[in-house]
């Protein structure tokens, strides 16, 4: 087989991978594999480059297309298999699990983490973020950035530090657990970056919470 047919197939072949669904853990609805968005994006930025700096332009590109498919996948599989790990432990939780690319987000709102006004993580809560803090240590090639929310009510100053001390708090908890401390970034947003209006009481119950973002290394 020539290099231009191998090249053919190898594009016809990536096209079946970009068109491979998966389930969503909790709306059951088909989505789109991201370790197979992950692989398209990889092939086609690979094959651009291999045949761009290649003499043998076919060559350069099929090359390019199978390494950065490769490496596109392979970051892609990793987070799918996270999100399936973190959606089997946490459905029926309240903790909600976003995918953003390559990145998690996990979104704990404050009325199931802690009483009000507070930064002691409530005690029926403690066998969700267990189980949280076994997928995270099974899965150590991610970074995890623990942020702290508000809403917009009272004094500024005081949710600052409350917004601080509860993503603290989640955090030490994780690293006391076994995460690895040089993974983790903890901080503090008071009411800066809400998620719902502050209006309503439904929407305020929102903001009022803590996540976790986290990226691949």
């Amino acid at each position: 087989m020539s290099a231009f047919s191998r090249l053919i197939l190898a594009v016809c072949l990536l096209g079946v991978m970009s068109s491979c669904t998966t389930q969503d853990a909790f709306t059951g609805e088909d989505k789109t594999s991201n370790t197979a968005k992950g692989a398209g994006i990889g092939a086609l930025s690979g094959a651009l480059l291999g045949a761009a700096t290649s003499k043998d332009k076919k060559k350069g590109a099929l090359t390019g297309a199978l390494v950065g498919g490769a490496i596109g996948g392979g970051v892609g599989y990793y987070m799918d298999e996270q999100e399936k790990a973190l959606g089997e432990e946490l459905r029926g939780t309240g903790v909600q699990i976003k995918r953003e690319g390559d990145n998690l987000r996990l979104i704990m709102p404050g009325n199931i983490t802690f009483a009000t006004g507070r930064s002691e993580i409530r005690d029926d809560f403690y066998p969700v973020l267990r189980s949280v803090g076994k997928v995270l240590m099974k899965f150590e090639k991610t970074s995890i950035k623990i942020s702290g929310h508000t809403d917009s009510t009272g004094n500024a100053t005081t949710n600052q530090t409350l917004s601080e001390q509860r993503a603290n708090s989640v955090g030490h908890y994780l690293i006391n657990g076994g995460v690895k401390s040089g993974r983790v970034q903890m901080v503090g947003y008071a009411a800066r970056y809400p998620i719902a209006s502050n209006s309503t009481a439904d929407g305020r119950e929102q903001n009022r919470r803590v996540e976790l973002e986290l990226q691949p290394l």
